[in-house]
């Protein structure tokens, strides 16, 4: 087992804790970098997509699992970046000018839908912000002008000041970049004041109340961070699709993402990157399998959807701390074996029940 003797500030608040995390993490860059050279064009565009979801799991599981505050529209800010991007990118606007305006404009609205969370919380929260991804997919739909309605609208290619490019090679690179940038960013962020802000409310909004932590500004601003990382995470998604219309940002949609932070481990921003890898490659592991089983069986219609389902039931019933968790206690346990104990793998629990002295 590995014990660290910490003799300097600098080395305290190091983002690599030890050698190690400098090994495995250049390691994996230099993978992902080298991924798309070696691989087939399939596998890449399902690691594109896997970084594209890892980085607006990045911003729900900021909202979630670090401010304790929970949506069941994110979807929908992921679809006012998508949609800003295609109209920018469509006006002739180079494609990082338009990903800052789909940001910024996501982040607006994330901070307007924010403010229901000054005075509701819990399930009242959540069911506040589906009604907000309604309005927002009943706006798209209606705004037949702008978006295309029912229709569609169709994305134009990634215009880098003067030299467009549609090469999905370049597009994979910038989605790399941004997820790695996006990465550090709330690593950063979590280390700061304001990240620790954010514990404190998940905690106990009394208490953080009671230290002068602004709730209001806080929750607004965590809100407004994880709303523009979705509003990256649409824009980028719409450059990939090529083509987006109002059902890609539904209900659907926004379950797919609260299962991101929820099977990845709530609370790990670890876990943001091992939820997308897994709603990603289930869908396809689930197809691969059903050619092996009986045609009366594999033929079934609706059978990923049923399988896809009970996977993710089993995981939430039985490993509720998610992959990451899970990840957790193997390395705990080789650390430790033979002397593993199962006490050694119990974390504390991420929300104490303060309110209840209220």
């Amino acid at each position: 087992m590995r014990f660290l003797f910490k003799t300097s500030y600098d080395q305290d608040i190091r983002l690599a804790r030890h050698s190690g995390h400098v090994l495995w993490y250049g390691l994996l860059l230099a993978f992902l970098s080298a991924a798309p050279l070696v691989l087939p064009n399939y596998w890449s565009s399902l690691i594109t997509m896997a970084m594209i979801y890892g980085i607006v799991g990045l911003g729900l599981m900021l909202l979630s699992g670090y401010t304790g505050l929970y949506s069941i529209g994110h979807a929908a800010f992921m679809g006012v970046g998508a949609y800003m991007q295609a109209v920018l990118t469509a006006k002739g606007w180079p494609f990082p000018l338009a990903l800052a305006a789909s940001m910024a404009a996501s982040a607006v609205v994330g901070a307007v839908v924010g403010l229901p969370a000054l005075r509701v919380r819990g399930i009242y929260l959540a069911i506040a912000t589906l009604a907000f991804a309604f309005i927002v997919q009943e706006a798209l739909v209606r705004w037949e002008s702008v978006t295309g309605g029912n229709h569609g609208l169709a994305v134009g290619g990634i215009d880098l000041f003067g030299w467009e490019t549609g090469s999905p090679l370049v597009f994979y690179y910038i989605c790399l970049l941004l997820s790695v940038l996006a990465t550090l960013g709330i690593l950063n962020l979590l280390r700061s004041p304001t990240g620790r802000a954010f514990v404190a409310i998940r905690d106990s909004e009394i208490s953080a109340q009671s230290m002068g932590i602004d709730l209001a500004h806080y929750k607004t601003l965590s809100f407004a961070v994880s709303a523009a990382l979705a509003g990256l995470g649409g824009a980028l998604s719409a450059h990939l699709l090529r083509f987006i219309t109002p059902d890609q940002f539904g209900i659907v949609q926004s379950i797919d993402l609260l299962l991101i932070v929820t099977i990845g481990g709530l609370g790990s921003v670890h876990g943001a990157f091992f939820g997308s890898i897994f709603l990603i490659l289930t869908p396809q592991v689930i197809a691969l399998a059903k050619d092996y089983l009986p045609p009366a069986i594999g033929q079934t219609v609706g059978l990923q959807s049923v399988l896809y389902g009970l996977v993710l039931m089993a995981f939430v019933l039985f490993e509720p701390t998610g992959i990451y968790g899970r990840w957790v206690k193997l390395r705990t346990w080789f650390e430790l074996a033979p002397l593993y104990r199962k006490g050694h793998a119990k974390r504390q629990r991420t929300f104490q029940k303060t309110e209840r002295l209220a």
